[in-house]
Parts: structure tokens; sequence; C-alpha cells
């Protein structure tokens, strides 16, 4: 079977750059405690994830006892599982795919008016119970 020649240095196979340095190798920290939520929070998502070792520059022993800190700050309530982040809806598209702004839109109209539901009932004197037993006691509960 003959040699294959070298392949050409592409992209794909190149080298991808400088290695990230992690924030704990920096910083010369020996014990990562659960309790210090402001170290924890950089290697957490702004949705609460836990970050991957090729973003923060974690070793593989760095990154377990970054991962376990976290759990445990989270089930003392430290931290949270996950952040809700909430988005402004805009006014809306002018036309979905098939024209239409969505459900309960109109484009160009007037707004809806509102619907023809039954009003109320009255909040100004005492409620009438629906059945004849609670009638009853009711009256029990009076005399």
């Amino acid at each position: 079977m003959p040699k294959s020649r070298p392949r050409p240095k592409t992209r794909e196979n190149t080298r991808r750059g400088k290695k990230k340095v992690s924030v704990l190798t920096q910083k010369r920290v020996e014990y990562i405690d659960y309790k210090d939520v402001d170290l924890l929070r950089r290697f957490m998502s702004d949705r609460g994830k836990i970050r991957a070792r090729r973003v923060t520059g974690n070793d593989a022993q760095q990154q377990r006892t970054v991962a376990r800190a976290i759990r445990n700050a989270r089930e003392m309530a430290l931290l949270p599982y996950a952040n809700r982040i909430t988005t402004q809806r805009g006014a809306g598209r002018s036309g979905g795919p098939r024209g239409e702004g969505g459900p309960g839109r109109r484009g160009d109209g007037p707004p809806p008016s509102p619907s023809s539901a039954p009003p109320p009932p009255p909040t100004g004197g005492a409620e009438e119970p629906e059945f004849a037993a609670e009638v009853e006691f009711a009256a029990e509960a009076e005399s």
C-alpha cells in the first residue's frame, strides 16, 4: 500500500489559536466554595446554565469542582436554577406567512369591541348560596 502524502493545511485542521486561561488560574483560587456566589456567577450564563469548559477555560478538575459548587449553591438557594428572561413583544408583525397578523389582531381596523358576555354578579350584598343544604346550614349558623 503506497504512503499517502501529507494533507495540506486548511482551516479545518490548523491550530485554533491560543488556549483560554481560566479565571481560577489567573486569581490563584485554591478552593472553590459554594458560598462564594460572585465567583460562581462568572461560570454561569445569564439564563443560569453552567458554562462549558471551552468557554471558561477551566481544566477538567476545575470544571468538576465548579459544577459541584454551583449545584450545592442552587440547593442552598444561593443561586437560581434558571433565570427567567422576559422579552418585550413588539407591536406585532404587519403580516404572517399567510398575511394575517395572528389571532385577535387587526391590522388597520378599529380595536375589537367587547364581547357580549353576561355581566358579572353584583358584589354589594350577601351572596346567595347555590344549594338548599347551604341555606339550611347558613340558617343554623345564624341562630
